[in-house]
């Protein structure tokens, strides 16, 4: 692994969601743009244009070959990742890449092992909602201990957009996992605001939604999660339902009960029959898809928190992993950690 600069060279690939990326990059002083790949070259330019920063590139290698690009910021679709962070690692770099990390255990045994071949740089997945200000007080206070001890975690994730799964790159792939795809920040929340990781999962799903003969794989799959503590969590993906891109949280404490949904965020604090919830005025996604990337990259001058970092993006493919296993057998698992 290549020691950090004080300025960080920065290569970002995929130019959808990877143009939030390069913006965010751009914003800081301490990071250089230095390459755009995207498999449509005109993609690129555009980003380039706009920022006024950042060399297009030929190729994937063509990045990872520049000694004094530090950081692959990766945005490229999801069955890309597990090879393309592989090779990055390889190269010395420190790498930021989008949900998921890499699909199923046999991906992430071959990135953990190149992360560990590479001296445990920088890894870290963009679980966005980490960066929301709503959860970022709802961390704190369960910490705090204001809902009490959490029994129970419910999580939906409705992404409302059928035509992604039916006509975009997702109803190429065969194996996609909407778990790995869509339910994962909700598995992720689960995880990062309780602070636990759960130890089995059953599973179930269906492809009720989809037009017959497109995609090929459950466009719902619900699962249900128990943990060492007794917490028990429930998380839905919902690729299929009739409803605008939303997501529902709602969190069992002992003394109060966190619900997000249509109606907005609020805690409850009474079971009294005329007892009325508190509002939380609070945003529930961050103002950025870029938002978790200036901490990254404050780990990175800093040398702080590698590898515990990335021990929790472990985790959590991990236990998604677990519950698609869990689908496919039919059968509760035991949630198997590296």
């Amino acid at each position: 692994m290549t020691e950090p600069a004080d300025t960080l060279g920065v290569g970002i690939v995929g130019l959808g969601i990877g143009a939030q990326h390069a913006e965010m990059y751009g914003r800081l002083a301490v990071c250089e743009l230095r390459w755009l790949y995207d498999l449509d070259p005109d993609a690129a330019r555009a980003v380039r244009d706009r920022l006024g920063a950042g060399t297009v590139a030929d190729s994937y290698d063509a990045v990872l070959a520049d000694s004094e690009t530090d950081v692959v910021s990766i945005a490229s679709f999801d069955h890309h990742h597990a090879g393309q962070v592989r090779d990055a690692l390889a190269a010395g770099k420190q790498v930021f890449v989008e949900k998921p990390l890499c699909r199923g255990m046999d991906e992430l045994g071959t990135v953990a092992a190149a992360w560990a071949e590479a001296g445990r740089p920088h890894l870290r997945a963009n679980l966005v909602l980490r960066g929301a200000p709503l959860y970022r007080w709802l961390r704190e206070a369960i910490a705090d201990g204001r809902l009490g001890r959490v029994y129970a975690f419910d999580g939906d994730y409705l992404y409302g957009r059928l035509h992604k799964i039916t006509d975009g790159w997702r109803a190429g792939v065969p194996d996609y996992s909407v778990m790995e795809g869509g339910g994962v920040h909700m598995i992720d929340l689960m995880l990062w605001l309780t602070g636990e990781r759960p130890e089995t999962v059953a599973a179930v799903g269906n492809h009720l939604s989809t037009p017959e003969g497109a995609g090929g794989f459950d466009d719902f799959a619900a699962a249900t999660f128990t943990f060492p503590s007794g917490l028990v969590g429930r998380i839905t993906a919902n690729f299929g339902c009739v409803h605008r891109h939303h997501h529902v949280v709602r969190v069992f404490g002992t003394e109060a009960t966190f619900i997000y949904d249509d109606a907005g965020p609020r805690l409850h604090t009474s079971r009294d029959e005329d007892g009325r919830a508190e509002p939380i005025d609070l945003a529930p996604l961050p103002d950025h898809k870029g938002v978790l990337i200036p901490d990254f990259v404050d780990a990175i001058l800093r040398g702080r928190e590698s590898a515990a970092a990335a021990q929790r993006e472990f985790d959590l493919v991990s236990a998604c992993s677990a519950a698609d296993q869990a689908k496919a057998q039919g059968t509760a698992v035991t949630v198997e950690y590296l």
